[in-house]
């Protein structure tokens, strides 16, 4: 790395080089320093004129160098008008701009385990609130809180630029916090693949610590942790008290073998182990089995899928392809303690009444306008020639009732960023396509919100669907259907689900 200035209209900025990289890769930082986009940017150095491809190590550059450069912002000439075209006849760079599709992170080498991680808790509403509010900047002593202030300027990037956005700030203090980020191949020379949930756990971990205000708890832990009490007990030992523990947790382990086919049925698994320690009424070693049950949900719930062993015969992480799958719905309440399910019960019969009148309201609005009210009716109006009137069926009514009144336990109302009803519904979804953690490639699919950013696509040919989604490869960006989401379960060589995130279902 070599520190160099450059100048440009009358300011100079401080920027560290990365000599391995081409010259690309700098002038995408001055991009994000500046504003003026690569095709340009004119930098004047020995030899002449630097270009995307040139070899940074061969211009000799030396400490706190002078750069000048030449360009401005602006926006490139547009082109004539162009006549109309529809959703279907268009390509899916075109689909993006007509719908305002948001921005892609570029990937800066091996980084789209960052990329799809950070896509994704981008539609952590109140984690972008929470980093609004944060009052560091990116000169602090403590890296933590550079990590902290880059975060909240990307998503503020992201949220502004139509283009790719290069996360080149943020990925430098990632891999300064955590020099395992930083980890390069030394057959090719390049920054290795890395573990896209690891780097969603640091991340979090950093921005729990460092969004701290005074002794109140921050949005992590406020709206993406909860709490899980555990019981351990022995068979061999039935005369010796349970041991109870109660702590913190971010997510729910889906742990895979052979009996595992769908998300409940592996987080059951990571619930329910047995363990071998130390029993004191015994003297020796015995079997446990712990039982944890969750005692607070939070607003965002992030689920795991264990799909990376150990493989000593080929000394790689290989990966367990198996076929999970996960609702768009999950209902979590079996995992909760007896205490909190009888709590949540109000609001989820609540969410029952919603669900049963959306579906209702959905039927009505497929049906044909008339429907016969009796047969005897339909007969007549058939022999006149009429159109036949359809009558909605027992119990249906096109203006249905409103869901009966709900009272809400008073601790989960106080409770500020919990789940009241134990029922999510998914949001995002990082995807790993590979064979091994160390290779592959990772993406990120973020649900679209209805009436938040761009309008939905609309035409003649286009599937149906509940909600769309972005799917997120890098910098490629475009959209697809629930459908697409469930087929992301695995079972080949296919992206498939490593870090699903729900939110709380909404009760209006």
């Amino acid at each position: 790395m070599v520190q160099v200035q450059v100048k440009w209209q009358g300011k100079k900025y401080d920027v560290e080089v990365d000599t391995t990289q081409p010259g690309e890769v700098f002038k995408t930082q001055l991009f994000s320093l500046t504003g003026v986009a690569p095709e340009r940017q004119k930098i004047l150095v020995k030899g002449g004129q630097l270009k995307s491809d040139t070899d940074m190590a061969k211009l000799g550059l030396k400490e706190n160098q002078v750069l000048m450069m030449m360009g401005t912002v602006g926006e490139l000439p547009k082109a004539p008008p162009k006549p109309v075209k529809f959703v279907e006849d268009m390509s899916e760079n075109e689909v993006a701009q007509a719908l305002a599709i948001p921005a892609g992170l570029v990937n800066m080498g091996n980084t789209c385990y960052m990329n799809a991680t950070l896509q994704c808790l981008k539609a952590i509403p109140e984690l972008k609130a929470a980093l609004d509010k944060y009052k560091g900047g990116m000169g602090q002593s403590d890296p933590r809180g550079n990590l902290t202030a880059a975060l909240g300027k990307l998503f503020d990037l992201l949220s502004q630029s139509g283009e790719g956005v290069a996360p080149i700030v943020f990925l430098q203090f990632l891999r300064q916090v955590f020099p395992k980020f930083a980890d390069r191949d030394p057959q090719v020379g390049g920054y290795r693949q890395q573990d896209a949930e690891e780097c969603w756990n640091e991340v979090l971990t950093t921005l729990d610590h460092m969004l701290k205000e005074g002794n109140q708890e921050s949005a992590i832990e406020r709206y993406l942790s909860g709490t899980m009490v555990t019981t351990l007990k022995s068979a061999e030992a039935p005369d010796e008290a349970p041991v109870v523990r109660q702590e913190m947790f971010r997510k729910l382990d889906c742990h895979i073998d052979k009996s595992v086919n769908y998300v409940h049925q592996g987080i059951k698994q990571g619930l329910e182990q047995t363990i071998e320690k130390n029993s004191e009424t015994l003297g020796r070693n015995a079997e446990y089995t712990a039982t944890s049950r969750v005692a607070r949900l939070p607003e965002y719930l992030t689920v795991a899928y264990n799909r990376f062993f150990w493989k000593a015969s080929e000394s790689v992480e290989a990966k367990i392809v198996k076929s999970v799958k996960f609702p768009l719905d999950l209902d979590v309440t079996e995992f909760c303690t007896a205490e909190l399910q009888e709590k949540m019960r109000p609001a989820k019969q609540h969410l029952r009444d919603l669900e049963e009148k959306k579906t209702l309201e959905r039927k009505l609005a497929k049906r044909p306008k008339h429907e016969p009210k009796d047969e005897a009716a339909a007969d007549a109006q058939k022999k006149d020639g009429g159109d036949v009137e359809m009558a909605p069926a027992a119990g249906e009514s096109a203006s249905s009732s409103p869901p009966v009144p709900f009272t809400l336990d008073p601790e989960l109302k106080a409770d500020v960023g919990c789940n009241p009803s134990g029922v999510y519904e998914l949001v995002g979804v990082v995807t790993h396509i590979g064979r091994t953690a160390n290779s592959g490639h990772y993406m990120g699919w973020v649900r679209k919100e209805k009436g938040v950013g761009g309008p939905e696509p609309s035409g003649s040919n286009l599937p149906e669907t509940q909600h769309w989604w972005y799917k997120f490869d890098d910098d490629k960006v475009s959209m697809v259907t629930d459908d697409d989401i469930l087929k992301l379960c695995g079972g080949g060589d296919w992206h498939t689900a490593y870090v699903t995130l729900y939110r709380a279902k909404k009760l209006e």
